[in-house]
């Protein structure tokens, strides 16, 4: 059955889609200028059903952010804070094994772990807090540190990034989180986050963890001063190194929420826009496995919506999320297996628990096993 689009101009587009053929830069430029979104819905809803059917993925994770101290200024930051700020905090090792304990009959299957850029903790620090983790939670996987705390690392203690990462893997971390790419285009980036590596890092930072045998995430933070042309860039960026390395496990649309920072005189995403971005992404992205769309950031609603546009990932459990609460949030810190798992339902979709490599869980009472 063909549709008619209200957007001729898509029907190209529509096209490859269905022939599998690869979209182009200006193929992206259409797909965020066109006012016929329910189209682009419908071509990445094609996409998505192609590679996933009615699944929509979902886990048991904890959030833990062990500091909010930072020596990085990002206008577009409300988490990071100085040292000497007194609503500051750093946790002990102690803390943060035990915080990673707390609820513990949820049976977590991975910690996800990202923090300031602080000014005194050290790579041993951290280190040891991976081995305090994988002692205590030795069948939890450690998805640890953006690409930009590894530059950070390797930056203060004055070592190779490969270093950093061998140090890291030997203490415990199993994969990384895609925080931190923000947008990738050099003029937004001086305004935004000139205190951090620049795209370009980031994307060193990523391909030499995929070399060494990691997975990572990926991100893009829109809603702030970025072109649409900044986007597709970025989209197209993280396409070919996918390509290169094929170490993308899932992408992350991050809308920028800009309450408690100095841009806050920019007006929020919308759910139209954050569907998009959905969108767009699946059908730009067609080499990354996984789109996620993230209920804390989107709110369950429309993250349900996007489960037709795109997304085949809800994200998971969390128990306790700073960094985009601090920005304003409002959506709640946490939700259940069974909350998560009846949003998907109700969205159309088959819910779908995994692991951090997307293997499927079969839980009895507090245990789990992986079906491999």
């Amino acid at each position: 059955m063909q549709p008619i689009f209200d957007d001729q101009r898509l029907n190209p587009l529509l096209d490859k889609v269905r022939g599998g053929e690869r979209l182009s830069e200006d193929d992206g430029l259409l797909l965020y200028r066109t006012p016929d979104l329910l189209a682009v819905g419908y071509m990445a809803n094609l996409v998505r059903e192609r590679m996933h059917g009615d699944v929509t993925f979902f886990n048991v994770n904890r959030h833990i952010n062990p500091t909010d101290v930072c020596v990085a200024s990002c206008r577009l930051c409300a988490f990071g804070k100085k040292a000497k700020d007194p609503k500051a905090y750093t946790m002990s090792l102690d803390q943060i094994w035990t915080r990673a304990a707390e609820g513990w009959t949820e049976s977590i299957t991975e910690f996800h772990i990202v923090g300031g850029l602080h000014p005194e903790l050290t790579l041993d620090w951290y280190c040891e807090m991976l081995r305090g983790l994988k002692e205590r939670f030795p069948q939890v996987h450690l998805k640890a540190f953006t690409m930009v705390e590894v530059g950070y690392f390797a930056r203060r203690h004055k070592i190779s990034t490969r270093e950093v990462l061998r140090k890291l893997i030997d203490a415990g971390v199993d994969s990384m989180p895609g925080g931190g790419a923000e947008i990738f285009s050099e003029r937004v980036r001086r305004i935004i986050c000139d205190h951090k590596i620049d795209g370009g890092e980031w994307l060193d930072v990523a391909r030499l963890a995929h070399q060494m045998g990691l997975k990572s995430n990926c991100t893009m933070l829109y809603g702030h001063i970025e072109t649409e042309e900044d986007r597709v860039d970025h989209l197209v960026k993280l396409r070919a190194l996918q390509n290169e390395t094929h170490g993308f496990v899932t992408y992350i649309p991050l809308a920028f929420h800009p309450d408690n920072t100095p841009l806050q005189h920019i007006s929020g995403t919308t759910g139209f826009r954050d569907i998009r971005e959905i969108a767009v992404a699946r059908l730009m992205l067609d080499n990354i496995p996984h789109i996620k769309a993230y209920w804390v950031m989107m709110t369950p609603s429309v993250a349900q919506i996007a489960q037709r546009f795109g997304a085949n990932d809800i994200d998971g459990t969390i128990v306790e999320e700073r960094i985009y609460h601090d920005a304003g949030a409002t959506t709640s810190q946490s939700m259940r297996r069974d909350q998560i798992a009846r949003l998907i339902r109700e969205a159309g979709r088959e819910p779908v628990e995994r692991d951090t490599a997307y293997r499927p869980v079969q839980r009895t009472e507090n245990a789990f096993t992986v079906l491999v």
